[in-house]
C-alpha cells in the first residue's frame, strides 16, 4: 500500500509536468487581451519556464543524491505549488513572466526527481516496469489532454485557473510524498558543478534571448553583438570546463557513442519541429480564426494526443524490429 500511495504522488507530479507544458498555450491569446501583453512577452511566459526548467535539471540530480531525493522532491512539491499560484494572481505579464521562472525551476527539480524515487521505491523487476509505465502514461495524459483541460478552465472559469489548480495538486502530492515515499541517497555522490551550472545557463539564456529578440534589437546594434560575444564566450567556457572537470556534469564523451548521438539528433529535431507550434498553433486558432479557448482546445488534440498514443506502440515496434529500424539516426 506503501508503495502504491508513493506511486501516485510520483505520477500526479508527472501529471502536474505535463499539463503545465501543454495547457498554457492555449491561453496565450487570452494573456495577449487581457493582459495586452506583447508577443515577445508571451514568447517569454513560454520561454521562462522552459529555460529555468532547462537549467536545473541536472543540478538537481546532484542535490538530490546528496541531500535525499525525498527531501528535494518535497522542496519542489512546495515550490511548485507557490510558484503556480504566484502565476495565478499575476496583475502584469512581467510577474507572470518572473512566476514562469521560479515555476520552471522547481518544476525541473520536481522532473528530476521522479525517475530517481521508482528505480529505489521499487525493486527491480515487474514491480518497477509497472510503476514506470504509470508514470509515462500519465505524463504523456498530462501532455495529451492539457490543451483541452486548460480550454474548458478558462471557459468556465479563468485563465487564473490554468495555474492555480495545480495548487490543490501539490497540496495532494505532498500528502502523499510525506507518509509514504522512501528518502534515498547516493553514497558516492559528488560536488555540484557550479561553474558547469552557470556557463550553461548563461548559453542557454543567450541564445534564447537573440533567437525571440535580436531582430526587435537588431541584429547589428551593439546590444545584439555583446550578447552574441557573450553567449559564445559561455558555450567556449562551459565545454572548457566540463572537459577538465574531474565530475562534470555533462560528459561529452558519450558522443563517441552512435547510437546515443543519433538518438539525440533525433530528439532535438522532434523538440524543434513539434514544441514551437504547441505555441504558435493556438495563437493561430484564436486570434487568426476566431476559434474559443475550448475549440482551440479541441483542435490541439489532434496535435497532443500521440505523444500519448504512440509511445506503447513504438515500443512494441522497437522490440519487435530493433531500435534502428524504428530510428534511422542512431544507424548512421
Amino acid at each position: 500500500m506503501k508503495n502504491m500511495l508513493a506511486l501516485m504522488a510520483v505520477c500526479l507530479a508527472a501529471l502536474m509536468s505535463g499539463l503545465e507544458i501543454s495547457s498554457v498555450p492555449v491561453i496565450l491569446p487570452v494573456l495577449e487581451r487581457e493582459m495586452h501583453a506583447s508577443f515577445r512577452e508571451l514568447q517569454w511566459i513560454m520561454n521562462a519556464y522552459t529555460l529555468a526548467c532547462t537549467a536545473v535539471l541536472m543540478a538537481t540530480g546532484t542535490l538530490a543524491d546528496t541531500y535525499g531525493r525525498k527531501r528535494i522532491f518535497i522542496i519542489s512539491i512546495i515550490a511548485f505549488g507557490v510558484t503556480s499560484v504566484m502565476c495565478g494572481l499575476a496583475g502584469n505579464a512581467l510577474w507572470l513572466i518572473v512566476g514562469r521562472l521560479l515555476q520552471g525551476l522547481s518544476g525541473g527539480a520536481m522532473l528530476t526527481c521522479l525517475i530517481a524515487i521508482l528505480s529505489f521505491q521499487f525493486p527491480q523487476g515487474k514491480a518497477r516496469s509497472r510503476a514506470f509505465a504509470a508514470w509515462g502514461i500519465t505524463f504523456g495524459f498530462g501532455l495529451g489532454f492539457g490543451p483541452i483541460i486548460g480550454g474548458m478552465l478558462v471557459a468556465w472559469f479563468s485563465w487564473q485557473w490554468v495555474f492555480l489548480v495545480h495548487g490543490f495538486i501539490a497540496l495532494l502530492t505532498l500528502i502523499l510524498a510525506l507518509k509514504n515515499v522512501v528518502e534515498s541517497r547516493d553514497a558516492e555522490a559528488q560536488k555540484l558543478d557550479l561553474s558547469g551550472l552557470i556557463t550553461l545557463s548563461l548559453s542557454v539564456v543567450g541564445a534564447t534571448y537573440l533567437i525571440t529578440q535580436g531582430s526587435s534589437l537588431g541584429w547589428n546594434s551593439v546590444a545584439a553583438q555583446l550578447i552574441l560575444l557573450l553567449t559564445l564566450l559561455s558555450a567556449l567556457l562551459f565545454v572548457w570546463i566540463e572537459k577538465r572537470h574531474p565530475h562534470p556534469m555533462f560528459d561529452f564523451s558519450v558522443f563517441r557513442f552512435r547510437a546515443f548521438s543519433g538518438a539525440l539528433m533525433g530528439s532535438i529535431g522532434m523538440n524543434f519541429s513539434f514544441w514551437p507550434l504547441m505555441i504558435y498553433l493556438p495563437v493561430y486558432y484564436q486570434s487568426g480564426l476566431g476559434y474559443s479557448s475550448m475549440a482551440t482546445g479541441l483542435a490541439l488534440l489532434t496535435y497532443t494526443l500521440p505523444t500519448l498514443l504512440m509511445p506503447p506502440l513504438g515500443e512494441k515496434l522497437a522490440v519487435r524490429f530493433g531500435a534502428l529500424r524504428m530510428h534511422p539516426f542512431a544507424a548512421d
